[in-house]
């Protein structure tokens, strides 16, 4: 198998310098890069195509978040109608952007949800072990978050309790019946298991509705579906 690419973007360099130590120890892992900035890192993202990209919230220049919502964001990739690529190398464009796991300091940190909605595939604390680092890039890598949607509820709950937003079912009317009971029970933290034997569906069943409910609303991961409920007062 082809090793997992990894970069990292953090202005403490020497933070930087010890994970690319660690990701150099490991042989299903290749280190391929470090940023000092937010502008760097979005140099650094298209040029060395790292396949996951460790991203610390705040940088000098650019900050984190919002270098991540550029390297991801649709601003930053060739359009096949405009004729930068055809419709095959667009495509591998597009599958060749990187997961991002940002970096913080403060777990409850208000930003990580700005981070979710940027596209961010979860996040870890900085003073975290070492093997849980690795877990997290193979985790991602594997097409999964490293945020619990339970956390992601709490931080989205603290922030929007006070707010007492009126419930907006046309946020989710795009959805079929079947889709709307599986987006909700996605959004109260359910694993795909747990939904399926809720719903008295089978798990691949399940896959799908996330997968076209993702689509439906413009949705990148599962933790964007718990921000998007409670966001719209779906769920309290």
């Amino acid at each position: 198998m082809r090793a997992i690419r990894v970069a990292i973007a953090d202005d403490q360099q020497l933070f930087c310098s010890g994970i690319q130590m660690l990701i150099e120890s490991q042989p299903d892992l290749q280190f391929v890069g470090a940023a000092y900035d937010g502008e760097a890192a979005i140099v650094l993202a298209r040029q060395a195509r790292p396949d996951v990209m460790l991203m610390d919230i705040r940088m000098p220049l650019l900050d984190g978040i919002e270098a991540t919502a550029r390297i991801l964001g649709a601003t930053d990739k060739p359009d096949s109608d405009s004729g930068e690529c055809d419709a095959d190398d667009c495509a591998t464009v597009l599958d060749a952007q990187p997961k991002v796991i940002m970096l913080t300091t403060f777990q409850r940190d208000e930003a990580v949800v700005r981070a979710i909605h940027a596209g961010a595939d979860g996040f870890i604390m900085k003073d975290t072990t070492p093997e849980f680092v690795l877990a997290s890039i193979r985790t991602v890598y594997a097409g999964h978050s490293v945020i619990a949607p339970t956390d992601t509820a709490d931080i989205i709950r603290a922030q929007t309790s006070q707010k007492h937003r009126e419930p907006t079912a046309e946020s989710i009317s795009a959805l079929s019946a079947r889709e709307k009971e599986v987006f909700l029970l996605a959004a109260r933290g359910l694993s795909n298991a747990d939904i399926a034997q809720t719903a008295y569906i089978s798990e691949a069943t399940v896959k799908s509705h996330i997968r076209s409910i993702l689509a439906k609303l413009s949705l990148t991961s599962r933790v964007q579906i718990v921000a998007h409920a409670y966001e719209n007062g779906l769920l309290r």
